[in-house]
């Protein structure tokens, strides 16, 4: 068993999330403080901060059982999803991962370079070059997608099915608002 899935991380039987936390605390401090705000969206903000930061740090400890990071698994999943063929334009690449280009071009030469990726000639256009996946960066990405999926279905089994679900359709509201307001500016 891998250390991110061990006995020990794994959360207690009983029932959490109905005592007060540690942003409750803060919230409370806050009513003292200055009564006439309003400190809940401060609650749902740092919580949602936090998971985040928790999120990362456990995907981090399973990349790292593949000797990658979360921008390079990231690249290596783009191009596993890449059908047929598992290639795309470092353009394609680096616009499906909104980062810039140079920060494309920093992870695929690490990624060439452990052997994972490679760039061949387009044929459709002999100024460019496509980046493909090997057959040992498939092998690793397989690998990698199905140790970073068990790690999040661990992360989220404290939750029932109903939560899971309000909990879906709540934070897709919200990123679509935050998309939609992003579009319009």
């Amino acid at each position: 068993m891998s250390k991110s899935t061990s006995a020990a991380t794994r959360p207690p039987a009983r029932r959490v999330g109905t005592e007060p936390d540690r942003v409750d605390a803060i919230l409370a401090q806050w009513r003292v403080i200055r009564p006439e705000l309003d400190p809940t969206p401060m609650g749902v903000i740092a919580r949602i901060s936090q998971l985040s930061r928790l999120f990362e740090a456990s995907t981090a400890e399973v990349l790292a059982e593949f000797k990658l990071n979360e921008p390079q698994f990231g690249v290596l999943a783009a191009l596993r999803r890449a059908t047929p063929d598992f290639t795309l334009s470092p353009t394609e690449l680096y616009q499906s991962l909104m980062i810039t280009s140079g920060a494309m071009t920093n992870r695929l030469d690490r990624l060439t370079s452990a052997g994972l990726v490679t760039r061949i000639p387009d044929e459709t256009d002999g100024r460019s070059m496509l980046v493909a996946l090997t057959a040992k960066g498939r092998a690793v990405v397989d690998r990698a997608v199905e140790a970073h999926l068990e790690n999040e279905s661990r992360l989220l089994e404290w939750m029932t099915k109903s939560e899971y679900a309000v909990l879906v359709r709540t934070l897709r509201r919200l990123l679509a608002c935050f998309e939609s307001a992003n579009e319009q500016s």
